[in-house]
């Protein structure tokens, strides 16, 4: 039987990296094996003090046994996991004394890092909570305490919610991230990392994605802050992400690995919602009540009629055309948008929008024909109708033509560099975005 190793909250925004933790916690840990891929779990993005991607890390530890397959390099090594555990148990105490040390020393100073050690799993309903709500610590803890798992925290203790969390999922959806680290005295400088690899990359294998933006040429698998990570690939297939990785040319790598990720699911996604509660993500159907609004800093604002009464969508300047469908939808159309309420202001932040139906709209061409003499009537006045100066017959309805529309029924999303990571990509839903708005931004 094998043990499970959880940690969060070690990173900070200008630094250090939980996913590198891990890689540390597995050398560390080299006379054990690793049971399963080890795993990058990411949870509510909504939160509104999370460092950068919102993600915990988990690892199971012990005895491998089964089917034996290569998962990455570390320290020149290849690291390896198996199918399953055989019978050895690693003691829990033992572990967080041989992992604390490696915490202390890959920790940003404001950090709140959160290690869990525990022969048993929480219940899968915890992940649930974590990837879309905002849950108290206390509650954790109280699950923690009755699987008997064994914790460790510093400053906060925060890290041991997603470490807990993230230690009860159940892949259902799942993709693979392949990430490489750099080394170590390169920290902080400039990445070396070839463009047109990851552009040829991406069109030789169509299962990875998130990768490369063809629109505005712009590698989005590349990290820009000062972190350890070289670049992470994403992809639903292990062995095709793991090949494509291996394909692009970049600076010297120090290590690699595979993780299995809820990355690209829409696990945080909540449907058919009783309320609205901020800091959570929703998929909320409505009609447009109204005409795009821009404001300052490029971001659009529409309002939509719900069951929940008027929700003001809205599409930030980094979505850049995504913005642009929002400007050709009109009152009357029917749309369905998935993304986070913000509490101040209050707004759905945009993730993807599922345009269902639009609506029809008219424009006057001319002025109605006589039925009588065949000349073109005259206005009475506005919304008195017109009339034929000859023979005085009336008429209320000018001559109208439908316009066309350039937004059509089904998907739509912002490019790859705007999505969050847990924001299912159209390609992974086997949906394909059936029009492009391209520079078309007053």
């Amino acid at each position: 039987m094998a043990v499970y190793i959880a940690v969060d909250d070690t990173d900070s925004r200008t630094g250090n990296c939980t996913t590198y933790l891990l890689t540390e916690i597995m050398r560390t840990l080299s006379d054990m094996d690793v049971i399963g891929n080890p795993r990058l779990v990411r949870l509510n993005p909504a939160v509104p003090w999370k460092t950068r991607g919102n993600g915990s890390l988990v690892l199971r530890a012990g005895r491998g046994t089964g089917k034996k397959k290569r998962i990455g390099v570390i320290g020149g090594k290849e690291t390896f996991c198996y199918e399953d555990a055989a019978g050895y148990e690693p003691d829990e105490d033992e572990l967080i004394e041989r992992i604390v040390p490696v915490i202390e020393r890959n920790r940003s100073d404001d950090s709140d890092p959160g290690l869990v050690v525990s022969r048993v799993r929480p219940p899968a309903s915890l992940y649930r909570e974590g990837v879309s709500r905002i849950i108290e610590k206390e509650h954790v803890k109280e699950e923690l305490d009755r699987i008997g798992a064994r914790t460790f925290e510093i400053g906060c203790g925060r890290g041991i919610i997603g470490a807990a969390c993230g230690m009860a999922w159940e892949p259902g959806d799942s993709t693979y991230e392949v990430l490489a680290y750099r080394e170590k005295e390169r920290w902080g400088t400039p990445r070396s990392v070839d463009p047109a690899s990851i552009r040829e990359m991406d069109l030789m294998f169509p299962g990875t994605f998130n990768s490369w933006d063809e629109r505005e040429k712009k590698v989005t698998m590349v990290p820009s802050t000062p972190c350890p990570v070289l670049f992470g690939l994403r992809g639903d297939d292990e062995e095709e992400t793991i090949g494509a990785s291996m394909y692009l040319r970049t600076e010297p790598m120090d290590r690699w690995v595979t993780f299995l990720t809820n990355q690209g699911t829409d696990d945080h996604i909540i449907r058919d919602a009783g309320e609205l509660i901020a800091n959570r993500s929703y998929e909320i159907a409505g009609t447009v009540r109204s005409s795009s609004e821009h404001i300052r800093g490029g971001h659009t604002l529409t309002d939509i009629e719900t069951r929940y009464g008027i929700v003001t969508v809205a599409a930030y300047e980094p979505s850049k055309e995504f913005r642009m469908l929002f400007d050709n939808l009109i009152p009357g159309d029917s749309i369905s948008v998935i993304g986070e309420l913000r509490d101040e202001p209050r707004t759905l932040n945009a993730e993807k929008v599922n345009v269902l139906s639009l609506a029809e709209r008219y424009t006057k061409t001319s002025n109605p024909i006589c039925a009588k003499c065949g000349k073109r009537m005259h206005s009475v006045g506005k919304g008195q109708g017109y009339r034929c100066k000859g023979c005085r017959t009336r008429s209320k309805e000018c001559v109208t033509e439908k316009e066309i529309r350039w937004a059509v029924p089904g998907w739509y999303e912002p490019p790859a560099s705007a999505r969050r990571h847990l924001s299912k990509p159209l390609k992974r839903m086997n949906e394909e975005q059936k029009v492009e708005f391209v520079n078309c931004r007053i």
